[in-house]
């Protein structure tokens, strides 16, 4: 939603997101879709040839006007998603996840009970 802002101001945006359909549904200018885990937008630490695909792409559609969305699906991620997920998690949680996992078990609680 920031990048309408921005582009208001005459700033063109490009937003590389893991969640394209999300990007598309409030209408952002310019949107690139990667299918990476979250706080990976760009690849793997030291993917220098997927890191470099991801910014032409966004880099490009700055260059085609007609252009409002690309989805980069042929890229892979290294390992599965539910290993990626877990191996980027802190060791300890932080307050919201804290949080969240404990009203989630609240809900599951009162399903089950």
């Amino acid at each position: 939603m920031l990048a309408r802002i921005v582009e208001e101001a005459g700033i063109p945006t490009v937003v590389v997101t893991m969640m394209p359909d999300t990007a598309a549904k409030y209408a952002l200018p310019r949107i690139v879709g990667v299918p990476f885990p979250f706080g990976h937008a760009f690849g793997s630490p030291g993917d220098a040839d997927t890191q470099k695909e991801v910014v032409t792409a966004a880099l490009d559609m700055l260059n085609n006007n007609s252009e409002t969305r690309r989805d980069l699906d042929h890229l892979v991620w290294p390992q599965d998603d539910r290993t990626a997920y877990k191996d980027w998690q802190p060791e300890i949680p932080s307050p919201i996840v804290t949080y969240n996992a404990a009203r989630r078990a609240e809900i599951e609680e009162k399903k089950s009970g």
